[in-house]
Formats: C-alpha cells, structure tokens, sequence
C-alpha cells in the first residue's frame, strides 16, 4: 500500500485509492480473445473489486481460455501479458 509522507494511504477526491494502487500490472487474468502474432486480443482482468477486459499485446500468440500475467501496462486500456507460469 502507498501512502504519502505522513503514511496515510493516497486516495482521490472520490475516496478511491490513487490510480497506482489500481494498476493491473501484476494481476492474473485470462485470455477471452486469442493474442496473435502481430496485433491485440483481450484479457480479462480482476481489478477495481471487479473483472475488466483490456486489450492485450503480447511477444508470441496466445490463445483463448490461457491465463496470463500482466508485467505492462501500455495505456489505460492496453496491457502487455505472459502466460502464466510463464514455461
């Protein structure tokens, strides 16, 4: 947990952790659109207390129903994954 130089946990005005406690990069999700070779396909992904999907690249295909890592997360709505133990 991140906290501020008091200790205090960050959060926005909303009450919500800061955005860096809501990153995915870390996570365990699974592939619902197979990754190709050259282009994105889609992660489901546990985060924010529910599941998002996001479009995910990755260094070699994967295919559907594979879970994955996320070790990047390239824009808000683009994270670059691994399966997952990565063999």
């Amino acid at each position: 947990m991140a906290g501020g130089a008091d200790g205090r946990e960050r959060v926005s005005l909303m009450g919500v952790p800061d955005a860096a406690e809501q990153s995915p990069v870390g996570a365990i999700g699974r592939v619902t659109v197979s990754i190709p070779a050259d282009g994105p396909g889609e992660v489901l992904v546990p985060v924010r207390g529910g599941s998002e999907a996001f479009a995910a690249w990755a260094e070699r295909p994967i295919p559907r129903n594979t879970i994955v890592m996320v070790v990047e997360q390239s824009s808000a709505r683009s994270v670059v994954v691994v399966p997952f133990p990565d063999s």
